[in-house]
């Protein structure tokens, strides 16, 4: 199933999101609203607002406060772009310049904060202390999250739980808040909250595992960033771990070795070893316990076309290949 077709139920909504994206970017700074505007509509999947509007249909909302939400929660989610592709000196991303690479490092970072900076701005319109509260912890736990990647860069001792715990603070939180927001404006009690965020958390954490197996499996033109990114900037990702933990001694060398020097010099090489011990079956098996985690979440949710999205959701997460 397509974005497109997995979308459906929510097409409306979104066409709204969309507009009140457009009018809430609007800045009398020219160059903001160029960054903003730019980054904003490069071709992202908007997975992350859709969880909202998914999640708060599946709640019977009937109201127009998903909408805001759902912008927020992308405006939050563009900005970490724009800050990791500073940080982590990326110049491709969803197959197009990155933002720093046409506007310069600095007009990237600023900009991101004004899309933080404009996200609070819009939660306090809502006039919720519970979302404020959600999506404020969330902003904090993601910048943890960055902070921790940062850390772990050219670590090669890094462990299966430390990265996991990156994963959950930089990109499955998000997932997480996004899923809770349609919870709490749907009226859900505490339980049913927390497993609606259960589901955002195992979704957005089989989502970033894939996207670890695609640095090293899929077509460039594809997934719209170079092969290898990771490597070359020294990240330690499952694959990489997997074979650090069952490859051949040298194997585990050599990967640790191209971990702490970063670059792509070795990366055919790295590549041969993970393929040779299975590495990206490995991360693949995590993401489908991930996702398994998800769906049990949601199972006793009533039966809805919005439940059958977040469903299919679940199985695109791991089956996609791009």
């Amino acid at each position: 199933m397509s974005v497109k077709q997995l979308f459906a139920p929510i097409a409306a909504d979104m066409h709204a999101v969309d507009a009140v994206i457009r009018d809430r970017l609007y800045s009398d700074v020219v160059l903001i609203r160029q960054v903003a505007e730019y980054i904003i509509h490069s071709g992202g999947k908007r997975l992350r607002p859709a969880l909202v509007l998914f999640t708060a249909g599946a709640m019977g909302y009937q109201g127009t406060q998903h909408q805001e939400l759902a912008a927020v929660v992308e405006f939050i989610h563009t900005a970490t772009l724009l800050h990791d592709d500073v940080v982590d000196e990326s110049d491709l991303r969803r197959g197009s310049k990155t933002a720093n690479a046409i506007f310069g490092s600095a007009a990237s970072v600023l900009v991101g904060d004004f899309l933080y900076s404009r996200a609070f701005q819009m939660m306090v319109g809502v006039d919720d202390m519970r979302v404020m509260r959600v999506l404020a912890d969330a902003t904090n736990v993601i910048a943890e999250g960055e902070v921790l990647q940062l850390l772990n860069c050219h670590n090669a001792d890094v462990v299966i739980d430390d990265y996991l715990r990156v994963i959950r603070y930089k990109t499955a939180k998000l997932f997480e808040a996004a899923s809770r927001l349609g919870g709490i404006l749907g009226g859900a009690d505490e339980a049913l909250e927390n497993r609606l965020a259960a589901f955002g958390m195992h979704l957005g954490t089989a989502f970033q595992l894939i996207d670890d197996v695609l640095d090293y499996s899929a077509e460039e033109s594809a997934t719209g960033k170079h092969l290898g990114d990771d490597l070359a900037e020294g990240k330690p990702t499952l694959p990489l771990i997997h074979v650090m933990q069952h490859g051949s001694p040298a194997q585990a060398a050599l990967v640790r070795g191209a971990i702490e020097s970063g670059g792509r010099d070795d990366f055919a090489a790295v590549l041969a070893a993970i393929q040779h011990t299975g590495a990206l079956e490995e991360t693949r098996r995590y993401a489908q316990a991930e996702a398994s985690l998800a769906i049990a979440a949601i199972s006793d949710l009533p039966p809805s076309i919005f439940k059958d999205a977040l469903l299919e959701l679940s199985h695109f997460a791991v089956e996609r290949n791009h």
